[in-house]
């Protein structure tokens, strides 16, 4: 269905290229940017260096993330380690919000205190940064919704320009009105895109590692039209959750006629109920497991829920 991702392994082999390129960059920028903040001494690029030290480190986590998405399933492991991405994406924004409350704290102090800024230097130091992550953004553009990690690498990379733009207008100001403040008030600026973009992304990868419905998918529809097969009695036990970036699954207990285990229907309705999550919804379910069993048996099992 229309929502569907490509998480082939060329799709992943894809996203490591890009995401090499867009850490190559991101890491000169850091360079660049600890050598502008200590000849400075400006906050929001010290801020902005930080951010986007903590970005780099997190587009190295989806690389190695997107590195042992490529190894196969094992008896041990048998997605892989295709949750790995998830992993990395929830340390990223761990990291990140931690990063936006020590900006909020220390641009509060600063305010008090403002330092002399050279104006020139900021902007020159800010325009690189705005330069790389431009590059960078070029460069994740094309699969920003292919992954997890893809669409945090691309938020990322998109917040560090954004605050390399706030490095910039507030060198700019300072060089006209010779006001010092404006880089506390810069600062600020890159925090306020820090935390609600981290709040977000942890909310999202933890909603997977606690196998939460998958968005999108609405499980009384689901339920709706399993019941809609011809034979089926009732459905119980549906369970939805996604393993990874375009990997949801699903597993029901599926109650039929019992005749349908001495006439052939069983094998049919198997494909249908397959064919059904697979088909009608906006999350296409490609992996479904169904146990289906005669409307006699559920007096033979523990207490179900629905």
């Amino acid at each position: 269905m229309g929502h569907a991702h490509d998480h082939s392994h060329a799709g992943i082999a894809e996203d490591r290229r890009r995401l090499t390129a867009a850490f190559a960059i991101t890491a000169a920028i850091v360079v660049a940017q600890v050598v502008g903040a200590i000849v400075t001494g400006s906050l929001a690029l010290l801020v902005d260096t930080a951010h986007l030290l903590t970005d780099a480190g997190g587009l190295g986590l989806a690389l190695f993330a997107a590195h042992l998405s490529l190894r196969p399933p094992s008896p041990r492991r048998t997605w892989g380690f295709r949750r790995a991405e998830v992993l990395a994406a929830l340390a990223q924004a761990a990291v990140l919000l931690a990063v936006g409350i020590f900006v909020v704290v220390e641009a509060v102090r600063r305010f008090a205190d403002p330092p002399e800024i050279p104006s020139t230097a900021l902007v020159v130091f800010g325009a690189v940064g705005l330069t790389g992550n431009i590059a960078a953004l070029l460069v994740l553009a094309g699969r920003r919704s292919a992954s997890f990690n893809l669409r945090a690498a691309f938020l990322e990379v998109l917040n560090d320009a954004l605050g390399s733009l706030a490095v910039i207008v507030a060198a700019v100001v300072i060089a006209t009105t010779g006001w010092q403040r404006a880089d506390t008030v810069a600062a600020l600026a890159i925090g306020a895109l820090i935390v609600p973009r981290a709040l977000r992304l942890l909310h999202e990868t933890s909603s997977v590692l606690l196998e939460s419905t998958p968005p999108g998918l609405d499980l009384e529809e689901v339920r709706a039209h399993l019941m809609g097969v011809e034979h089926v009695r009732s459905v119980h036990d549906v369970h939805a959750s996604l393993i990874a970036t375009g990997l949801p699954t699903l597993s029901a207990h599926v109650v039929v006629d019992a005749d349908c285990f001495t006439d052939g229907h069983a094998g049919r309705i198997l494909d249908e109920l397959q064919e059904c999550v697979a088909t009608h919804f906006a999350v296409s379910v490609e992996h479904s497991t169904f146990q289906v069993e005669p409307h006699t048996h559920p007096e033979h099992e523990h207490p179900t829920h629905d």
